[in-house]
Parts: C-alpha cells; sequence; structure tokens
C-alpha cells in the first residue's frame, strides 16, 4: 500500500470534508490521519490528508480523478508523494552551525531530502561540504555584481530542479525579483525570536536590554526583510548571570533546531501559506519519526 498526502486550500464552504472522505473512500483509499482548519477572519480552509491507497490506485490516477471535484469547489491542491524527497539547495555564508547540523541530520537519515548542493558567498565551507560528497558552488555577491550572481543562483535552482532553497545562516539580502519569483520555496532562519531585536548583533541588543528569553525564528523569505511568514520559533531562557558570548552560544543551538523543524514542516507539506502567515499543522503522534525516516 502507497501512502500519499493531499493538501487542500480553499474558500470554506460547507461539504469538504465531505466531499473529500467520499472521494477516498470511493477511489479504495483509507485516511491515516487528517487535520484542518477554518480561518475565520478571512474564510479561508485549510485541510492535510495522509492516506493509504489499498486498492492500487496510483498518485496520477488519483490527481487525474480529484481535478473533477477540486474543480468544483476551486481548491487549491496537490496529492504528494512521500517517497519522493525534496530536492533542497543549501545556502551560507561564514556562519556555519545550522549548515553543519543539517549536513548531520541528512547524513543519519533524519532529514529526508535530497541535498543538491550548497551555494556560498565564501569559500569557508568548501571542503566540509565536498566532504560530504556535495556539490559545492562559490558565487561571490558583490554590489556591483548582485544581479549577475542572482542570476547564476536561478540558474543553478532550474539545473538542480531545487524544490527548497534554505539559507543556512546566508547573510546576503536577495532581490524583491528573486523573492517573489521563489516565493514560498526559500525559508531564512533569523536569528533573534521575530519581531523583535531586528537588524545587526541581535544578541548583543538583547544582552544590553538584560531579556530573560532569546529565541530564533524561520521563515519563508519576502521582499521585506525578516518579514515574511513564520513557519517555526523557539526560544531558550538566560539569567542576569551569562555573558554576551553565552547568548551566543545558546541562541545557535536553537537556531539549528529550529530551522531543522521548519525545513522539516515544509518538506512534509504541513505548512500552508495564509495571506502574509502560515498555517502549520503538527505531525500526528509518533508521526514524526516516521516523517524522519521518510
Amino acid at each position: 500500500m502507497s501512502e500519499l498526502v493531499l493538501t487542500v486550500t480553499c474558500a470554506s464552504r460547507r461539504g469538504i470534508v465531505a466531499a473529500i472522505a467520499g472521494f477516498l473512500a470511493d477511489h479504495g483509499c483509507n485516511i491515516t490521519d487528517a487535520a484542518q482548519f477554518d480561518d475565520m477572519e478571512n474564510g479561508m480552509f485549510f485541510m492535510r490528508v495522509s492516506f493509504r491507497s489499498e486498492e492500487g490506485a496510483d498518485a496520477e490516477t488519483l490527481r487525474a480523478d480529484f481535478a473533477e471535484v477540486a474543480g468544483a469547489m476551486e481548491m487549491d491542491w496537490a496529492i504528494h508523494d512521500p517517497s519522493v524527497k525534496a530536492k533542497v539547495l543549501l545556502m551560507v555564508s561564514n556562519f556555519g552551525h545550522c549548515l553543519n547540523d543539517l549536513l548531520y541530520r541528512w547524513q543519519i537519515g533524519a532529514l529526508p531530502v535530497e541535498i543538491v548542493g550548497v551555494v556560498s558567498n565564501h569559500m569557508t565551507y568548501q571542503k566540509v561540504v565536498v566532504n560530504h560528497d556535495i556539490p559545492f558552488h562559490h558565487i561571490k555577491v558583490t554590489p556591483a555584481n548582485k544581479p549577475e550572481a542572482e542570476a547564476r543562483l536561478l540558474a543553478l535552482v532550474d539545473e538542480t530542479g531545487a524544490d527548497l532553497v534554505v539559507l543556512a545562516r546566508y547573510m546576503q539580502v536577495l532581490s524583491d525579483a528573486l523573492c517573489q519569483k521563489m516565493s514560498g520555496r526559500i525559508i531564512n532562519i533569523h536569528h533573534s525570536f521575530l519581531p523583535s531585536f531586528k537588524g545587526a548583533n541581535p544578541y548583543k541588543q538583547a544582552f544590553e536590554r538584560g531579556v530573560k528569553l532569546i529565541g530564533a525564528t524561520a521563515h519563508y523569505v519576502t521582499a521585506d526583510l525578516d518579514e515574511g511568514p513564520i513557519i517555526e520559533q523557539d526560544t531558550v531562557r538566560v539569567t542576569h548571570a551569562q555573558s554576551a558570548a553565552d547568548y551566543v552560544t545558546l541562541g545557535r543551538d536553537v537556531e539549528a533546531q529550529v530551522l531543522a523543524r521548519a525545513i522539516h514542516a515544509h518538506i512534509h507539506h504541513r505548512v500552508f501559506l495564509n495571506a502574509g502567515k502560515t498555517v502549520v499543522f503538527p505531525a500526528s503522534p509518533g508521526g514524526y519519526a516516521s516523517e524522519r525516516m521518510g
């Protein structure tokens, strides 16, 4: 039996769940997990359904047949095959904690993706990447060559077939045009619990203000710097007895964890864009382990 995932976004109306459940039942499918959300403020409906095809119906057949149901209800939808790993392009500058964490998770099978390459505007992590048998691409970025550098990046996305670009502490601002072209396909980790302490050296800002919690935020990249729809956040408690260096050490651990969880949610189709925010369905009890191993 093949496991598939159906994702649906549409205007809320009566009968959506019944139509989906009826369709799956009529096609010999058994629902194994389902989550839904009605946004009462904007009238939008979101649903994620995991199911098994118990009578041999394949994904292509189900897609073709479901199109009629989806069309009648004006759904934005997709049927995903979890056995097909997402192709991910990582980007990094001179801070390697998130990159190293993702490479380790990928190496042990805890992050079921295909890493198609690593892009950097520096050579700092070339050896690390190459030692993992992953292509390394150095794309130097200056104010003068930024359009050419972004053109090379987009060409690389096309060549590798990357489904997702991850900014693992890539410290270059992407252009509005690139953000719009890749909308919903670029995840960034911000070294702060947004929206507070934006800009340079947020840990120093937090230290100087005597905060008791520091954190990190993973979000989709948009043309508005660090204002994209938030996918995942977390915090760690600190005290007056700790230094700014302690904040950095603790913060980097949180960054790595938050970024990994955001990627995990995205590749398993649990994140839905909802205007300037997201709807993120949690993994079912016990589901994280099974998703983690693909």
